[in-house]
């Protein structure tokens, strides 16, 4: 069976109705904290170069507020339930994801294989015969309850409505979902900082990894040290850590190249 990979897609992100870097908004927003000049002003007098030395210096400051302001929209696709319930506990931030409850999943239902499951043959023939167990006994209860429902007088597309409020509960947690995610580029980076990091799940290491490769092309300023903290400094979590650094990426390293 092929195993189902997560995909990440960039939607949108904010941009200035000046500039179509969106770290333009950044600095100006940063400037402005400093400066007696009105908004027009100060951001329709900053170069490319300025925008760029603006937003690091906020960075070296740990300036992070002006940083709110601009957005990312993220489509995510082929995870499982047990991705998204880490994903959404990130608060700031807005999601929409794909209703078990409004979704017959009777012809589209897939899900998560996780790597060591599919690399052993008798832990993986166990658990597909768990996700077809699960979804046989998925169908049953949604056509059992789909038949209470109707001899109670209930049309056939309420009477599904209804029976599948219920019947998702016998899905399993490797079941695959789709989600919509808008983060602010500072929860983006406190995101990146726990999400990549070793000792995080390995699926939502995956989306996070993919997530930054995408907003480094838009914003590499901002995100050029994204990442696990001991990524470009010292692991804080102590006794508990790891022992191993998460290495940049290579865009990573061409943007930091020589400015340690």
């Amino acid at each position: 069976m092929e195993r189902i990979e997560p995909k990440v897609f960039l939607l949108g992100y904010t941009k200035s109705l000046i500039s179509d870097n969106p770290e333009s908004i950044v600095a100006a927003a940063g400037k402005l904290c400093y400066s007696k000049a009105g908004v027009s002003s100060i951001a329709s007098k900053m170069s490319d170069e300025e925008v760029c030395r603006f937003v690091n210096m906020l960075a070296s400051m740990g300036h992070m507020s002006p940083i709110e302001h601009i957005s990312f929209t993220f489509a995510i696709e082929g995870i499982s339930r047990t991705c998204s319930h880490q994903l959404v506990r990130h608060r700031i931030a807005s999601y929409s994801q794909q209703s078990q409850r409004y979704v017959d999943l009777k012809d589209t239902f897939q899900y998560i294989i996780p790597e060591a499951i599919y690399n052993n043959d008798k832990a993986r023939e166990l658990y597909i015969e768990s996700m077809d167990s699960d979804f046989c006994k998925y169908k049953e209860i949604t056509d059992a309850l789909c038949n209470d429902y109707i001899k109670d007088g209930l049309n056939e597309k309420a009477a599904l409505k209804k029976a599948l409020e219920d019947a998702r509960f016998a899905l399993p947690n490797a079941c695959e979902t789709k989600i919509i995610v808008t983060m602010n580029a500072r929860s983006l980076l406190h995101f990146f900082e726990e999400r990549l990091c070793n000792r995080a799940q390995w699926e939502i290491r995956i989306v996070a990894s993919k997530m930054l490769d995408l907003v480094l092309d838009i914003c590499p300023n901002i995100f050029a040290k994204a990442g696990a903290p001991c990524t470009f400094s010292k692991c804080p979590e102590g006794k508990m850590s790891c022992g191993n650094r998460v290495l940049p990426t290579e865009k990573q390293k061409r943007l930091t190249k020589g400015k340690d």
